[in-house]
């Protein structure tokens, strides 16, 4: 079984993170609350350096904006952030939180204005790309719920004794033919890397060449339940470890997870074909 290396215990830079500690909500603007991860942390781990194996975008929901407009009354609105996996560091998540709540009883002129303060402040963390989108409560009704294409490997009737995260269960897993096929599971469940709280996600892939044993899959998937590690984390190793063993000529990994603290976090790999339309699962 592989061991996996555990990169928080030599990062001092994690353990500096308010996540896991107790911390006083803010009300009024402070974009010092933001923290950065680096993504070199894990990436090496994975033997993920230089160029990457793919392009993508971590697509960020905040379900829980809120400011004041020049007169004082509150403003409410959902916001949609891309985060171009090119970027130094992800975002902290619990970070994000504390740094959205300072907007509630700060006072913006426009949504304009709260829209260039989150790009700004969001790209200076994360020192990379970043674009933000505020959806104001009259378009509300174009959010639409869809679920993931593909097949659902769920129903797949597998008995299961171990949860360690093991990427061998995908060895010789794939047949001698190649396919072009999306499958998508709900079924994906991981840990916090530094609290251990349940991260709860549904993911695609899609891909082209040999085809790959879903019952292998499956139980490859399910071999994340008490991982420990950040959501983008595990979809890069995902991708990376789909390549390895299965020989993917073609690949995109995609996951839903859902949402803590009014934000959902649902990260986007792939080599060959651009990110979807951002649409909402039913469980997020």
């Amino acid at each position: 079984m592989t061991q996996n290396h555990d990169p928080y215990n030599d990062a001092p830079a994690l353990q500096g993170l308010t996540l896991g500690q107790s911390t006083e909500y803010q009300a009024e603007y402070d974009a010092s609350l933001l923290q950065g991860v680096p993504r070199k942390l894990n990436r090496d781990a994975i033997a993920l350096s230089g160029d990457l194996p793919f392009h993508g975008t971590d697509i960020w929901t905040a379900y829980e904006l809120s400011w004041l407009n020049s007169k004082g009354k509150p403003m409410v609105a959902l916001a949609e952030v891309h985060l171009d996996i090119n970027s130094v560091n992800l975002i902290e998540s619990k970070s994000f939180k504390l740094y959205l709540n300072s907007f509630n009883q700060t006072k913006f002129d426009s949504v304009e204005d709260v829209q260039n303060r989150l790009t700004q402040d969001l790209a200076n963390c994360a020192q990379g790309d970043v674009t933000v989108s505020i959806i104001e409560p009259k378009h509300f009704t174009f959010e639409r719920v869809v679920e993931l294409p593909g097949t659902c490997i769920d129903d797949l009737d597998i008995e299961v004794d171990n949860y360690d995260f093991n990427p061998d269960y995908l060895q010789d897993s794939t047949e001698d033919k190649n396919v072009a096929e999306t499958l998508n599971s709900n079924l994906l469940k991981s840990n916090c890397l530094i609290t251990s709280q349940p991260d709860w996600g549904s993911v695609m892939i899609r891909y082209q060449g040999p085809k790959i044993d879903r019952e292998k899959l499956l139980r490859y998937l399910i071999s994340f339940r008490q991982h420990n590690e950040f959501h983008e984390q595990c979809i890069e190793r995902i991708f990376v470890d789909l390549k390895r063993y299965c020989g993917c000529t073609k690949l995109t990994v995609y996951a839903r997870y859902t949402r803590r603290g009014g934000l959902d976090i649902n990260p986007y790999r792939s080599d060959f074909e651009n990110p979807p339309e951002s649409h909402r699962l039913a469980r997020q």
